[in-house]
């Protein structure tokens, strides 16, 4: 096992399978066959991806542990594991009040190479608080989506979402279906939920939201008229469309809460009334990434059957179609989640 397959990425239409030497751990590390690769729709911002090109994506992995390095204790080789790609450092100021996603540590953590490899290295500080070792009851594919609840899973804290609150999700891809599953989970009231794709919108109906609407229609309108004379306790953004972000402005009730989730391109600015939102305690908060405790949490809901994954996975690819898979995410069209696997379907 001298030499590994890798999909390198170059732009969305340009994703090619490459041979590469199996990463080398050193004392501390893990080494990871990697079973499940989620392809995420931040891969696919070519704003924010293509500068770095080319280079080797993927950061929502499950996986079996293929070799431990020298004074590794807590696991072992053959154990069945998730592991986050960025992780904090639980001591610096941003991390000690609980704001760990802000943490520089966490914004220059990564695994080598990345997720759409058939191994990856897990360094030192990765294996000491991103390994979570998966229950039984979950198979890879279910581990491949521990680190995108985590992301949603915090966003709703972050935002206080309260059983009973209504929830107005603002575009239906895989964001914003496990934002409705989990605000579904948690006992909130009313969830209705946008996109401007059919599709998308019977998957979020068959998910179990209340009511969708397409994007373009009068959404703070029809959000009245079906939530008893109210616009929403809680929007969240699931797209990066500016359109998304001001209507979210103009659906959310008095003492409500807009909840950015879905990063916009730099340099767009968001015209925010500023008297209205003062007059009427509104408040605007945004989220990024994930901490251990969110994967840990969200590792549980999977176990526990509140979070249901099959119905969300849409394609499974073998990793030499990982071309195939950045298109069909990039493209939006029929397709949810897209799970590359490098060793093999069946595998």
């Amino acid at each position: 096992m001298d030499t590994m397959r890798v999909a390198v990425y170059h732009s969305n239409r340009d994703v090619r399978i490459e041979r590469r030497p199996v990463p080398v751990i050193g004392p501390g590390e893990l080494l990871v066959k990697v079973m499940a690769s989620g392809i995420c729709g931040s891969d696919v911002m070519e704003w924010y991806r293509i500068k770095k090109a080319p280079l080797v994506l993927g950061h929502e992995i499950a996986g079996e542990i293929a070799a431990v390095g020298d004074g590794v204790d807590a696991y072992h080789r053959g154990d069945r594991i998730f592991v986050s790609h960025h992780i904090p450092c639980n001591t610096c100021r941003y991390c000690l009040r609980g704001n760990h996603t802000t943490c520089e540590t966490l914004h220059t953590t990564n695994y080598d190479p990345g997720g759409f490899a058939e191994y990856l290295r897990v360094p030192r500080l990765n294996v000491d608080r991103g390994v979570f070792l998966l229950p039984e009851e979950l198979t890879y594919d279910d581990g491949a989506f521990v680190e995108p609840l985590a992301c949603a899973l915090r966003g709703q804290r972050v935002a206080g979402l309260q059983p009973g609150q209504s929830v107005l999700i603002l575009g239906s891809g895989i964001a914003g279906l496990l934002h409705l599953l989990l605000a579904r989970a948690f006992g909130a009231g009313r969830i209705i939920m946008t996109d401007v794709s059919e599709y998308r919108l019977r998957k979020a109906r068959d998910l179990g939201a209340d009511a969708v609407f397409h994007a373009g229609e009068d959404v703070p309108a029809l959000l009245c008229d079906l939530n008893d004379g109210h616009p929403a306790d809680l929007v969240i953004v699931c797209t990066g469309a500016l359109s998304a972000f001001t209507q979210a402005l103009k659906s959310v009730d008095r003492g409500g809460t807009v909840l950015c989730y879905s990063s916009p391109e730099p340099g767009m600015d968001l015209p925010v009334p500023l008297h209205d939102f003062w007059r009427t305690q509104i408040r605007l908060t945004t989220t990024y990434g994930n901490s251990p405790l969110d994967a840990t949490i969200a590792i549980e809901l999977i176990r526990a059957g509140r979070i249901p994954i099959s119905p969300m996975i849409t394609h499974r690819l073998p990793l030499e179609e990982a071309s195939r898979g950045f298109r069909l995410v990039a493209e939006g069209n029929e397709s949810l989640k897209v799970i590359l696997k490098p060793h093999g379907l069946e595998a």
